[in-house]
């Protein structure tokens, strides 16, 4: 599903720069070899990239 609809960039794409240790939006879009356009997709980045850091915390035994 495509995430950032100015560069183009899919979930995965997003996903995928967020797992390479991506851990804010301009690193993303970086990560993906663009630059933040309108903005709209922002929170969706930073969403995805709180997610992962929870999952990362959980599966560490991090989080109560």
């Amino acid at each position: 599903m495509i995430v950032c609809l100015c560069n183009a960039l899919t979930d995965a794409q997003l996903a995928d720069a967020v797992a390479q240790g991506a851990t804010r939006p301009r690193d993303v879009y970086a990560a993906c070899d663009c630059k933040a356009q309108c903005g709209t997709c922002t929170k969706m980045i930073v969403s995805m990239i709180r997610d992962t850091r929870s999952a990362a915390l959980a599966a560490e035994g991090r989080l109560p």
